[in-house]
């Protein structure tokens, strides 16, 4: 959880994320204060002097303070569509971030896979002080005269195959251990805690994934092409509303003298309003308005596509999970099985029942089974990963406690715990798991 913390904090993209919603909160604000009267202040000296041929020099001061107040008057929604497009663009990049940031902890199958290879590294490295005890045992039944030189040399060719591994596996841990730096924001001598892999866990069988309707809300990357559709909505507006004339209204007022002791005594105002409307845009305008049109259509089209396709990534989830889950527990039996069959298969072959080559067969199936009980571990959390990506971000698994008549609940996308008040019906203690997989299924 701390190297989480730590990317959420400097991840470079996070930031990025960061920057862009602050940048996008300050251009709603500019487009909220067009609606508003602009006003603005000026205050003014100079001095002006004339010599023109044949007349006597001149000069001509002059002084003055003015404030001066426009207002462009919303008559067809220009200004109110400019300030819905900048509110929904600001949405979109919120929820932009929050799709990143839900993103980033799928994103981090590096750890899940980086523990799998720490797994994997070890069940190589036991095997290979297995491989290390074959050898000294067949070179000690080859010099006693109870074997053949072949199953020594078959023992040392195990030995070699099983030492070659371990190289590659080394630089792949490496590896991911810059990816997960990188993700960080670090640099690659980031040092990486982590716990070894759980073997026998059980993860949960029953997830409250919900009604499919939900996911529209749920999911931020979903929430952001809404937003999407919401500013090409507002973008058709204001092309629709700029074929229309702007009226303006302004106001000024001060004082102007050219004598700087008079110059609160020569106040002045000014009122004035215009109307201006292009005459002959050679159907600009028009264009414009489709070309806005089009791109309303394109982010509706785009929007329709996100949703159908987060339909088919909860489902495909679902059944990967499903079916990851089948895989594992039948790993988990023939792990088992074939530790069995390599404790049978050396009594048998010290007894003389069956030679070396059933018992590295018996090995290498162990080894296998090994491993495959491995990855198939790694690929449960690899796909409850996905489906907390799917749902946008989490599930909830709900209990009733009899404290309180409370329904606790603890929410995958924070850790959090919830409480709200419920009515116990039968006033028992009795524990629910909501939802099964099998809404989606």
């Amino acid at each position: 959880m701390q190297i989480i913390r730590h990317t959420f904090e400097r991840n470079k993209d996070m930031l990025a994320a960061a920057a862009r919603v602050e940048r996008m909160r300050q251009l709603y604000r500019i487009g909220k204060a067009g609606r508003l009267p602009s006003v603005s202040g000026t205050v003014y000296a100079d001095h002006e002097t004339n010599d023109y041929a044949g007349e006597e020099p001149s000069r001509d001061p002059e002084f003055g303070a003015k404030v001066s107040l426009a207002w462009e008057l919303d008559l067809w929604g220009n200004l109110r569509w400019a300030k819905r497009k900048g509110g929904a663009e600001y949405l979109a990049s919120v929820e932009d971030r929050r799709a990143m940031q839900m993103t980033l902890v799928p994103r981090w199958p590096p750890p899940i896979m980086l523990v799998a290879l720490d797994q994997e590294l070890s069940i190589v490295r036991r095997t290979l002080q297995t491989r290390k005890e074959g050898v000294r045992q067949a070179r000690l039944r080859f010099e006693g005269g109870l074997t053949s030189e072949t199953a020594l040399q078959q023992a040392k060719v195990e030995l070699a195959s099983t030492a070659t591994l371990i190289p590659g596996l080394e630089s792949r841990i490496a590896l991911k251990e810059h990816q997960i730096a990188l993700l960080a924001g670090a640099y690659p001598t980031l040092r990486i805690d982590r716990q070894t892999m759980e073997m026998h866990a059980r993860l949960p069988e029953r997830l409250k994934v919900g009604l499919p309707s939900e996911l529209l809300k749920r999911r931020p990357d979903l929430r952001q092409s809404e937003q999407t559709l919401r500013a090409a909505e507002a973008a058709m507006g204001m092309a629709s509303a700029d074929r229309f004339p702007r009226i303006t209204f302004s106001l000024m007022g001060g004082w102007e003298n050219d004598d700087l002791k008079g110059l609160f005594s020569s106040p002045f105002s000014y009122v004035g309003g215009s109307l201006v409307s292009p005459l002959f845009s050679f159907g600009k305008k028009k264009a414009k308005y489709k070309a806005a049109l089009a791109a309303c259509d394109e982010a509706r089209l785009n929007y329709e596509q996100k949703v159908l396709a987060a339909f088919r990534e909860v489902n495909d989830a679902v059944v990967t999970y499903r079916n990851v889950r089948t895989a594992a527990a039948l790993k988990r039996d023939l792990q088992q099985a074939a530790q069995k069959y390599v404790e049978l298969a050396q009594l048998q072959y010290f007894n003389g029942v069956i030679n070396y080559l059933d018992v590295l067969d018996a090995q290498r199936k162990y080894f296998d089974a090994q491993i495959g009980l491995s990855n198939a571990v790694r690929d449960e959390h690899l796909a409850m990963v996905d489906l907390y990506k799917a749902l946008g971000g989490g599930w909830g698994v709900e209990r009733v406690v009899p404290a309180g008549n409370a329904r606790r609940r603890t929410c995958c996308r924070c850790g959090v715990l919830r409480l709200s008040s419920v009515r116990s019906q039968f006033g028992a203690t009795k524990v629910l798991v909501s939802s099964s997989l099998s809404v989606w299924g």
